[in-house]
């Protein structure tokens, strides 16, 4: 399979992959020869009819230590749409040589070894990563970070059960040790892993940096909540006026702050006494805004903020000007 690995020409270089058994053959037919394995070399791209293609640096990475862990032969074309188109159709014309499906690089390093499952979502959310946060995070995952720990734990744990198959079963043994100091050891151990899973599972989950914070601007009407978001967004993104119940519906915008991925929505005046069936429509909307937001911004008193049933410490000098409400995500509440 072959397929076109950098974004989308023009550019200044273009790199198309290659990847399967047939990869060494499809570079011997362009360049008319195989380079010696991982080294760059210049090389005329000729098609079957012989026709020039390009000139451009070809490399040949023979399999498994590959990122497919198939043989892999990449070519650095220039970046012109032309040039990439015509070589892509050499490529589609040669035997045994297709074009390859979206990601199906990916699952072929996952098929063979080359990455497990959490690497390969880190590379996806890599690439389509857009704010430092999201960066950190994709990179650490496609690094090998999350399973590297994932790999420590079990170590630990089987060590622990071993400890403690043994203290059960085998105690008459005269080569086990055994005793309080042994079983405390594996109490100590066990408290240890459990205290710093409980540590990981605090922190903010994946989807929440990737997808970004629902931040909701709520409260009653003519609060400000437009003109907030506006502020925010740099533009005039809703309607500004004196007029009681002009937003009617939900307003979202991502925005990016201190590198971290945000949407925020701006939503109708809450008020329990409307006439006005389509702006009742609006209140319901931003009702349910509010329950699935990770972050209220409340502008209105602060008693009349919605309360989450667990208590939410205080976030200004006894008065919360915002309450974090129950996350669609199973993690805790964030609180401002």
């Amino acid at each position: 399979m072959f397929a076109l690995s950098s974004g989308m020409p023009p550019a200044a270089i273009a790199v198309v992959r290659v990847s399967g058994p047939q990869a060494g053959a499809a570079l011997q037919q362009l360049a008319g020869r195989l380079p010696a394995a991982r080294r760059a070399v210049l090389a005329d791209l000729r098609d079957r009819e012989g026709k020039p293609l390009d000139r451009a640096l070809i490399l040949w990475f023979p399999g498994p230590a590959t990122a497919t862990g198939e043989d892999l032969a990449e070519l650095h074309l220039h970046g012109g749409r032309a040039v990439v188109a015509a070589v892509e159709t050499a490529l589609a014309a040669t035997p045994g040589l297709r074009r390859a499906a979206a990601g199906e690089f990916t699952r072929r390093a996952f098929f063979n070894g080359r990455i497990d499952l959490a690497e390969t979502e880190g590379l996806a959310d890599l690439l389509a990563a857009e704010t430092e946060s999201q960066r950190v995070q994709a990179l650490g995952m496609a690094s090998g970070h999350v399973s590297r720990a994932v790999a420590a734990w079990q170590d630990r744990l089987l060590t622990l059960m071993a400890g403690a198959e043994a203290e059960l079963n085998f105690a008459d043994e005269d080569d086990v040790e055994v005793g309080e100091g042994v079983a405390q050891r594996l109490i100590s151990g066990m408290g240890a892993l459990a205290d710093e899973l409980d540590q990981w599972l605090a922190r903010p989950v994946a989807e929440v940096i990737a997808e970004g914070l629902s931040v909701v601007i709520a409260g009653p009407p003519n609060a400000g909540k437009s003109t907030l978001i506006n502020a925010l967004a740099q533009r005039e993104l809703a309607i500004v006026s004196p007029v009681a119940g002009t937003t009617r519906d939900v307003i979202e915008t991502p925005l990016a702050l201190d590198g971290i991925a945000m949407r925020f929505s701006d939503t109708a005046g809450l008020r329990a006494d409307s006439a006005d069936d389509i702006e009742k429509i609006g209140i319901d909307r931003a009702k349910a805004a509010v329950e699935g937001a990770d972050i209220l911004l409340w502008l209105g008193p602060p008693e009349d903020a919605p309360v989450h049933p667990r208590p939410i410490p205080d976030c200004s000098a006894g008065r919360p000007l915002a309450r974090a409400l129950p996350p669609r995500r199973p993690t805790q509440p964030i609180v401002i």
